[in-house]
């Protein structure tokens, strides 16, 4: 027996899974007599299970990253949603001033709405063409078929102190806006784009200043414009240039406002022979007028809707009054035919004739846009400007 050959082995208590004692693991030469194992590491790893490889992706296919898009959806979502809602309150808020126990406050919408290109459907949901068209008639300016009168100017008894030309504001309960007074009417002129075509666009109440080399300028005429869309090179209607008529039908009657060789102020219903018979230098077909010969016209109900006013109106010694006021905003919300015609009585206006308004409502003075326009564009092109030189 002492002859035979002992091979030690450590028994189970004593080995580890590493296949060394406890108190030397990770130690190869702890046992003399112990083979070293130099792999045993990469041995052990070998006998680990290994996870089946995913198929590889085919050459040239994109991988999509995961969890991108979805922020963009939940963002859009959310997006929708706040439309979807603002949209709700809105028609809602319109319902209930339509079908409301209101009378004024469903006039005073339906007569704003349409007097607009773009917004008229919202009054047409609610109600019918007869419907709407009695509200309109409850809530205007009574026209009448009266002319501005042959009158001679009475000189101011101030008329040597003051500036020429002179910007104040106006405001009231709905609106604010600029109202800019020019003593010299000889001044005042129309501006008419270069070519009158539907499918061309107008100039710019800046750019009739500029063509004209004027200092100040304001929207004139009403011109095609179907939906809110129109390119603004058509007029409709009269218009005179410089004894020339221009555009419009010699025996139409329509609501003017112009200016004769004499340099006063003309308002009133007038065909276009009437007009060159009377020696009408500039004019434009719009209304109504709101003041003939020193007297207000007559207002039923609200006196039209709340938006955005031009005005051309004349006092007594013979300056001209221009008026423009902001409206389909937050500092104004715009002001009713009446609330022009009480501007400019205080003013002192003898004649004035409303313009077109809206979005063309614009008034630059010394090369500078001195309202806050209503279109989200900025100004519009348009066929006529009233500008002084």
């Amino acid at each position: 027996m002492s002859g035979e050959k002992k091979i030690w082995k450590p028994d189970a208590a004593y080995r580890t899974a590493s296949g060394g004692p406890a108190h030397m693991r990770g130690r190869q030469d702890a046992d003399p007599h112990r083979p070293k194992r130099a792999a045993g590491a990469a041995h052990a790893a070998q006998l680990q299970p290994q996870p089946e490889p995913s198929a590889a992706p085919a050459r040239g296919a994109r991988r999509r990253p995961r969890g991108r898009r979805r922020p963009v959806r939940a963002a859009l979502a959310v997006l929708g949603s706040l439309l979807g809602i603002l949209l709700l309150f809105f028609f809602g808020a319109v319902s209930v001033i339509c079908l409301g126990p209101s009378p004024a406050a469903r006039d005073l919408f339906v007569n704003t709405v349409m007097e607009t290109s773009a917004a008229k459907f919202l009054a047409r949901i609610y109600f019918s063409p007869e419907e709407i068209q009695k509200i309109l008639e409850r809530n205007a300016v009574i026209e009448q078929q009266s002319v501005t009168e042959k009158t001679e100017f009475t000189p101011a008894q101030d008329a040597q102190e003051g500036p020429e030309i002179e910007l104040v504001d106006v405001s009231g309960a709905t609106f604010k806006g600029k109202m800019l007074i020019v003593r010299d009417p000889s001044r005042v002129k129309l501006s008419v784009a270069p070519v009158f075509d539907p499918e061309l666009p107008g100039l710019r109440v800046e750019e009739h200043a500029e063509q004209s080399s004027a200092v100040a300028a304001i929207n004139g005429g009403g011109f095609a414009d179907e939906g809110g869309v129109g390119k603004g090179g058509m007029p409709l209607g009269l218009v005179i240039k410089d004894g020339e008529l221009l555009n419009g039908s010699l025996s139409t009657r329509s609501s003017i406002v112009g200016f004769d060789r004499d340099n006063q102020l003309i308002v009133g219903t007038m065909t276009g022979q009437e007009c060159l018979d009377r020696g009408i230098r500039d004019a434009v077909a719009f209304g109504p007028a709101f003041i003939v010969n020193g007297e207000p016209l007559d207002v039923a109900g609200s006196g039209g809707g709340l938006n955005p006013r031009t005005v051309l109106g004349q006092r007594a010694d013979g300056a001209v009054l221009m008026l423009v006021i902001d409206g389909r905003q937050s500092h104004s919300i715009g002001a009713t035919y009446k609330d022009c015609i009480d501007v400019m009585l205080e003013y002192g206006a003898i004649n004035a004739g409303n313009l077109d308004g809206g979005s063309s409502s614009v008034l630059i003075y010394e090369g500078e846009m001195q309202n806050v326009c209503a279109s989200l564009y900025g100004s519009r092109p348009l066929p006529t400007a009233f500008v002084v030189i």
